[in-house]
């Protein structure tokens, strides 16, 4: 059986020549001026964002199709990666919080919404040796109602004998599943959300990849460490467009898109940012 590093290595390798040599072309650049909005109280480092509509007690339904509908009020969810992991639901305009919920997540990355329920990427575990899971939670409650291990974990980027198994970042509903960036795989997946079974696969834009958003039919992802924010074809991976930020601006991790307009927080910084 091929060791953690051996696997972690095969899967790195596949995603860059998927990169280099399948869907990738060199995109054409967007230029976009990153706005810092506010920083929210008691959220450390957010890690991923989700905006969604308010129904009543604040329980939020699923905008597949775009937050800020007329008449209809919006709010944001924000995961803090500080463990373990609480969820935010914040009002956009000013970051004040509507709802704090402690979850059960560990080292969180990735936050979306549907079918009733949060949907959280726990990057690490509570025991380090297992496998990282993506967990089904109570929106009200915070407690995890289903979880499955994340397809594509491994180890990534520099491994040393301490390095852990990583699990998702980036999640996004999509009508009825959910996209889920996985590092250590290279790739892009498209999931069942009640079984997790994975529906279908795109290469991943670099290795780093973070938050996601759905933008009328394609897919914006985030690539960390080169501070970019790709347009995606979803059938194939292809980059359309990239954002490029500076290494002055909030480092991009969470993604969404509210009125059009791509929103982004940064988890070393604590900034809710977006790109006007």
């Amino acid at each position: 059986m091929a060791s953690e590093c051996e696997v972690s290595r095969r899967a790195f390798v596949a995603g860059v020549s998927a990169f280099v040599f399948g869907a990738w072309t060199d995109p054409p650049a967007v230029t976009k001026r990153v706005e810092k909005l506010y920083k929210i109280a008691g959220c450390r480092q957010p890690n991923d964002l989700q905006f969604v509509a308010e129904r009543g007690e604040g329980v939020p339904a699923p905008r597949v199709r775009g937050a800020g509908a007329p008449g209809v009020s919006n709010a944001l969810w924000v995961l803090d990666q500080v463990d373990p992991n609480k969820a935010f639901e914040v009002r956009p305009e000013d970051g004040s919080i509507i709802q704090e919920l402690q979850t059960e997540s560990i080292h969180g990355s990735g936050i979306t919404y549907g079918n009733g329920a949060l949907w959280i990427s726990s990057t690490k575990m509570a025991d380090p040796k297992m496998p990282p899971r993506t967990l089904k939670v109570d929106p009200k409650s915070g407690k995890t109602l289903k979880s499955w291990v994340t397809p594509g974990s491994g180890l990534y980027g520099k491994i040393t004998p301490k390095s852990t198994p990583s699990g998702a970042h980036g999640l996004k509903w999509v009508d009825g599943k959910y996209w889920m960036a996985v590092p250590a795989s290279g790739k892009l997946f498209l999931m069942e959300p009640e079984t997790g079974e994975i529906v279908r696969s795109i290469p991943a834009p670099g290795v780093r990849t973070h938050g996601l958003a759905w933008d009328n039919g394609f897919l914006w992802c985030v690539e960390s460490d080169g501070r970019v924010i790709y347009k995606l074809d979803p059938s194939n991976g292809r980059a359309l467009e990239r954002i490029q930020l500076t290494r002055e601006d909030p480092e991009p991790h969470g993604l969404d898109i509210h009125d059009g307009v791509l929103w982004y927080c940064d988890a070393a910084s604590g900034w809710i940012c977006r790109l006007v």
